[in-house]
């Protein structure tokens, strides 16, 4: 059970961070160095890459159980398998988003 101190405790942190400055995103705007541009492309390639690792790492907890290794654990095969198809879904979601909005942008009249 969650006692009362660390009820009022989480409250006051919650005010504290609520009467921070923050950008229009809700984020803590930050105080003294510039926002860094970053490259959609390579944030893109990042977070493909990324997906890619999981289901490498996913096939690789497969077949290594596959073959007997005792290190591995069924549930570890099973938990990696699941992240790495969230990772997916989540990538193919993004991807019906983006083409959903280009057609968007295509259809809108000038």
């Amino acid at each position: 059970m969650i006692d009362a101190s660390r009820i009022q405790s989480m409250i006051e942190q919650l005010k504290t961070a609520a009467t921070r400055p923050q950008d229009g995103v809700g984020r803590v705007a930050p105080s003294a160095k510039p926002a860094e541009k970053v490259d959609f492309a390579q944030a893109l390639k990042a977070q493909l890459d990324g997906v890619n690792g999981a289901q490498q790492k996913a096939e690789d907890l497969g077949k290594r159980f596959t073959l007997g290794d005792d290190s591995v654990n069924l549930s570890d095969v099973m938990i990696s398998t699941q992240k790495a198809s969230i990772a997916f879904q989540t990538t193919v979601q993004v991807r019906n988003k983006l083409v959903s909005a280009y057609h968007d942008i295509m259809n809108m009249q000038v």
